[in-house]
C-alpha cells in the first residue's frame, strides 16, 4: 500500500511544481483567462523544492517497488505478480507524466 502512497505523493509535488506554468497555460489555451491568472505567479520561486519533493517521491515510490522485497502472506493480493507488474506499470506511467509537467515551464513558450 505504500507504493501507492509515494505516487499520490509525487503526483501532488508535481502538480505543485507546474501551478505557476501549466495551469495558465490550460486556461489560456481553453480560452479562460483574467487577470487573477497573474496570481499563479508567486508559486514561481518555490518551484525547485516542489520538484526535488517530486523526485524524491518518486525515489521511495521505485525503492518500495523494485529494492525492497515484497512482503506478502500467500492468498493475499500483493502475493500475486501480476499485481506487482501493475503498480510497475502504473508507476512508470504516473513517472512520465510528472516529469512532463515538470517540464512544461520550458516549453510552454513555444506555445504562446
Amino acid at each position: 500500500m505504500s507504493e501507492k502512497r509515494w505516487l499520490i505523493g509525487g503526483a501532488l509535488a508535481a502538480v505543485g511544481a507546474s501551478l505557476c506554468c501549466v495551469v495558465p497555460l490550460v486556461f489560456v489555451s481553453l480560452s479562460i483567462g483574467g487577470a487573477w491568472l497573474a496570481s499563479l505567479q508567486w508559486f514561481e520561486p518555490y518551484r525547485p523544492y516542489f520538484i526535488a519533493v517530486t523526485v524524491l517521491f518518486l525515489v521511495f515510490g521505485f525503492r518500495a517497488l523494485y529494492l525492497k522485497p515484497a512482503r506478502c502472506k500467500p492468498g493475499e493480493a500483493c502475493a500475486d505478480p501480476r499485481v506487482r507488474r501493475r503498480q510497475r506499470t502504473i508507476f512508470w506511467s504516473v513517472s512520465f507524466a510528472l516529469l512532463v509537467l515538470i517540464a512544461i515551464p520550458w516549453f510552454a513558450p513555444l506555445f504562446y
